[in-house]
């Protein structure tokens, strides 16, 4: 049984060196240090102190989830684990999701809790942070609609968006239904299948719903920290095209371009790699911005998420250790 546990532990050290190595290996290293180098220390302090500020208010929402019927549990060893699954996100292939098992692994195996109310914790977590994410990107999708990046053509861009309109409705309506005690996951899959995974889903759905009913100050107050999180990015995006790269932008162009930036991590690819770039140079290009500068943003971009993700690969696997 220890050999077997041994071999698995291995297996897991043995991939999450590989995505940090495939990462690295196609990461601009090179580049990515000389746009470094033209910041001063303080710049870099600030924007890893954002960066603090951002993850803390992410656990935070977390925690706040998972308080509501779990008192007992700490919020500061969250941080790790959020790190964690930011880092195990980030190099696997996915719109930025994969990580999200550690989070129940985590409450499971720490503090007893059943899989299924762990899932219901991480299922709140995700769709409260794609309810504060709809707001922003409410705005950088209609500066993107004025500014005419994905076409010339005003109607057409609306037609090529409507369908992202619709899905980033979708947490704010999911939530009203939970709160009504529908269930609309566990109605959709169980028209497929009633299988064992999916009684695991609706189970996990039914106690999300509970959660909004019985602990609706602590939606809010989850709610609240996670917009605050979301102009945390839009905030770090801002500092650093325009105090630190000289790139003079209105509020809602750089709205924009966050949105592109955004929405380039939804491709299936670790990091949104090349998409992040391409989203950049399309939309700043709009606004009438150099191509080298906006390979500038993607470089300070991806020197900002490979450290994070390092991190977060270092405390996965620290956590698989033990």
């Amino acid at each position: 049984m220890n050999q077997r546990k041994w071999i698995l532990r291995f297996l897991w050290f043995l991939v999450l060196a590989a995505l940090l190595y495939f990462a690295l290996h196609n990461a601009p290293l090179t580049e990515i240090l000389q746009t470094l180098q033209q910041l001063q220390l303080w710049q870099i302090a600030i924007l890893l102190l954002i960066n603090v500020v951002i993850y803390a208010l992410v656990t935070l929402r977390w925690w706040i989830i998972v308080r509501a019927e779990s008192k007992a549990i700490p919020y500061f060893p969250m941080l790790a684990v959020r790190v964690a699954v930011f880092g195990v996100s980030y190099f696997t292939l996915g719109p930025q999701v994969g990580g999200e098992p550690l989070q129940v692994l985590y409450l499971q195996r720490k503090y007893g809790l059943t899989y299924t109310r762990a899932t219901a914790s991480v299922f709140m977590d995700k769709l409260l942070e794609f309810l504060a994410n709809f707001f922003l990107l409410g705005i950088g999708l209609t500066a993107i609609l004025q500014a005419g990046i994905l076409s010339g053509n005003g109607s057409n861009s609306f037609v090529s968006l409507s369908g992202l309109i619709i899905l980033f409705l979708w947490p704010p309506i999911h939530i009203i239904l939970m709160m009504r005690s529908i269930y609309p996951v566990s109605l959709t899959l169980r028209r497929v299948s009633n299988n064992k995974f999916v009684r695991f889903i609706a189970a996990s759905e039914r106690m999300a719903g509970t959660f909004c009913r019985r602990h609706f100050r602590s939606l809010l107050a989850a709610i609240a920290v996670s917009v605050l999180a979301a102009i945390g990015m839009v905030s770090e995006y801002f500092f650093s095209i325009t105090s630190f790269l000289q790139i003079d932008l209105p509020f809602s162009q750089t709205v924009a371009a966050w949105t592109a930036g955004w929405l380039a991590f939804l491709v299936p690819l670790p990091g949104g790699l090349g998409a992040l770039e391409a989203s950049q140079v399309l939309a700043l290009g709009a606004f009438g911005i150099a191509a080298a500068s906006a390979i500038s943003v993607t470089f300070l971009i991806r020197g900002r998420d490979l450290l994070i993700g390092g991190l977060g690969l270092l405390f996965a696997g620290r956590g698989i250790g033990k």
